[in-house]
């Protein structure tokens, strides 16, 4: 049966399965951070929260390729996934400090895409950075 466990189609559904789930969580806490309902201002059009949802769905799903290319163990890879998440969060947070002049959730809820474009920026660019020391 060990054999059926290292089989590559196991190992890339086991990930994806683990990985699925973890982005549920993980988009569920960046709902609670922001002040804004992503999915239904998503379905009213909103782009500026579209970008930046999608950059944090690209960042988070980012993170964990690095950590299933670097981890031979599921838990290893939630763990470093867990790991750059809460880094994404706090990065969230200084962009969100870096801005004293105007609020960033309410310009991406007002469909500032400029703010929206560059939210989704910072959130892939910070996945690469966190994803390049994962080891």
């Amino acid at each position: 049966m060990t054999g059926f466990w290292e089989h590559a189609l196991v190992e890339t559904a086991a990930s994806y399965s683990v990985v699925v789930l973890c982005l549920v969580v993980f988009m569920a806490v960046f709902e609670l951070v922001t002040t804004y309902n992503n999915w239904k201002e998503i379905k009213k059009g909103n782009m500026a929260v579209a970008m930046a949802t999608g950059g944090k769905i690209f960042g988070i799903a980012n993170i964990f390729r690095f950590s299933i290319q670097e981890n031979d163990s599921l838990v290893q890879t939630m763990g470093w996934g867990l790991f750059g998440f809460l880094l994404l969060v706090i990065g969230y947070f200084i962009f969100e400090f870096l801005t004293p002049s105007f609020r960033i959730d309410e310009e991406i809820a007002e469909d500032n895409r400029a703010v929206g474009f560059i939210s989704f920026i910072i959130s892939v660019g910070l996945s690469y950075v966190i994803g390049a020391n994962i080891i």
